[in-house]
């Protein structure tokens, strides 16, 4: 158990962190296609670098992500002789993009006009792999400097969880729960740390348009006015710029839209998933009961820590008019399946044959689990809830109380 949550913990804050900037990437990206950027003429840049260990097929690549989906800009083999690779990026539009060495090393990197160089360590040559490379820095121009910025508080925090790692690991928590309970702690205040210099970046670098990679990853509604500022700022500064900010507040004001309709009262959307015989399961299967639905996949250790509350509530309920059904979404089916025999449990079980894209975009998360309970008309009762929450709410939604939104963390997705 404690080798499980020791690896949970390297595994969940790398995700979390690649999804924080995953989740913005893809607001930047939206906010450019929601107009053409007659401001912006489509050129290419250059990417090199050098990577210290290599193997026979190592490879260099930059890709976007467009909504759930990833595009490859470009992708190139590293020269096995002098390990030095060389990328030539068309760019539509100006945004974030990755940069990715092989797996596990990626770095966030504004993709404009500016040239750059990125070194790269490469493959992991230790004997027990722990996903763990050393900060990669962009030399580049100034839109890139705050990248580099905005990339280290991210190593910052992720070095700091691995350092509690290894200590709650040493120590062996004699009180599991409390482990959790601290560790869910930890993760909040890494989180709430990380927005305070994106916060204190926004305020700093309006003059350059990276800075939307620092806004994007902040609430709107949380930070309206110094998000409004730093956007009135920006448009002063040419028409690229003034375009990248006519676009955010289009898209933010499109995203409350999406949220609105799944916010608390809202009826259920409807999606369809495979249960183990390839049968389709969904919402719908459940009317007239009171439905829990879990999100999950295989990977995801906070997910599969929740899953023995899910039992006991599955047992204290059942026959009691309230139904349960987890949703993985894995990419692999066969993780999923190993997964389900490993926990047996016992209600329904789907999976997502798109790695939860539809699922993912129809009920607004980018986090796991991601737990919502539906009443017995089809609609949401309690959303994003975790642990006690769910007990309560399945007490609430039986005795006829109104509903009410919970707020819970949960571990966010990687790309």
């Amino acid at each position: 158990m404690y080798l499980f949550s020791f690896y949970a913990n390297y595994i969940n804050l790398k995700l979390y962190y690649k999804s924080m900037i995953k989740k913005s990437f893809e607001l930047v990206l939206a906010l450019l296609l929601l107009s053409s950027m007659c401001a912006f003429a489509q050129k290419t840049v250059t990417i090199k670098g050098h990577v210290k260990f290599i193997n026979d097929d190592f490879k260099v690549s930059v890709y976007q992500y467009y909504g759930t989906g990833k595009k490859v800009l470009a992708e190139t083999k590293v020269d096995p002789t002098t390990q030095n690779y060389k990328l030539t990026v068309p760019v539509e539009e100006p945004g974030e993009a990755f940069v990715n060495c092989g797996e596990w090393q990626d770095v966030n990197i504004w993709l404009e006009d500016e040239n750059l160089d990125i070194d790269f360590r490469g493959e992991d040559t230790a004997k027990i792999k722990v996903k763990n490379p050393p900060f990669v820095y962009i030399r580049g121009g100034k839109n890139n400097e705050l990248m580099n910025l905005i990339n280290f508080m991210a190593y910052r925090n992720y070095q700091a969880m691995i350092a509690y790692s290894q200590k709650t690991y040493a120590a062996k928590f004699a009180d599991e729960e409390n482990r959790k309970e601290l560790t869910m702690s930890l993760y909040d205040f890494m989180g709430d740390d990380f927005r305070a210099y994106c916060r204190f970046f926004a305020e700093s670098y309006a003059d350059r348009n990276s800075v939307m990679a620092a806004i994007s990853r902040l609430d709107y509604d949380e930070n309206k006015e110094l998000i409004e500022n730093t956007l009135t700022r920006l448009a002063a500064v040419s028409p690229v710029a003034k375009q990248l900010s006519d676009n955010y507040r289009k898209e933010i004001a499109e995203q409350k839209m999406r949220t609105e309709r799944v916010k608390v009262g809202a009826t259920a959307p409807e999606f369809e998933v495979k249960d183990i015989k390839n049968q389709t399961i969904k919402p719908a299967n459940f009317k007239g009961k009171v439905l829990v639905i879990d999100f999950w996949a295989s990977w995801c250790g906070p997910c599969r820590q929740e899953i023995p509350n899910l039992k006991k509530y599955y047992e204290e309920f059942k026959g009691k008019g309230v139904e349960f059904l987890s949703v993985s979404i894995d990419a692999k089916k066969e993780a999923w399946l190993k997964a389900m025999k490993e926990e047996n449990m016992a209600w329904k079980q789907g999976w997502t044959t798109d790695a939860g894209k539809e699922v993912m975009d129809l009920y607004q998360f980018s986090g796991i689990p991601f737990i919502l309970i539906i009443d017995k008309g089809g609609k949401i009762y309690r959303k994003n809830v975790r642990g006690e929450e769910i007990h309560q709410g399945i007490v609430d939604v039986l005795a006829g109380k109104p509903a009410q939104e919970e707020e819970t963390t949960s571990i966010s997705m990687g790309p």
